[in-house]
């Protein structure tokens, strides 16, 4: 399976397309061109699910890069309630509860990660010294 990091057979790549395509497991099967019962059995094979998990790790990493470009013009429009005169009451609390809240997370996401970092080297140096 060239596309997803392993050796799988075209079926099986077939049968990872339909699984992140297609709205349920028969569908997938039907776009693979498979039986059900052999999608369900190849999802049990480690080498599958790791393909599977990889393409659709993949997947949602476009998704994500899709949220981040679209995540200025959002706060620009949180922004613009905020501060618009026209703006109900409620909109500027909402819009205010949200940046509170996204900016309170962006903070706490970044605090873990740098924390994660300096287990991660500690940990690393841990292993040099023995």
């Amino acid at each position: 399976m060239k596309g997803h990091g392993s050796k799988l057979n075209r079926k099986m790549d077939a049968a990872i397309m339909g699984l992140l395509t297609q709205r349920n497991l028969e569908d997938a099967a039907k776009t693979a061109g498979i039986g059900l019962a052999t999608l369900r059995r190849w999802q049990d094979l480690p080498e599958f699910d790791k393909a599977f998990r990889r393409a659709r790790r993949q997947a949602f990493g476009q998704q994500i890069t899709r949220l981040q470009q679209a995540s200025s013009a959002a706060v620009t429009t949180l922004h613009k309630l905020l501060v618009d005169p026209a703006s109900a009451p409620a909109v500027k609390a909402r819009a205010s509860y949200y940046i509170i809240t996204l900016g309170n997370k962006a903070i706490e996401i970044d605090d873990i990660d740098q924390r994660v970092t300096e287990l991660e080297r500690a940990a690393e140096s841990s292993k040099e010294s023995r």
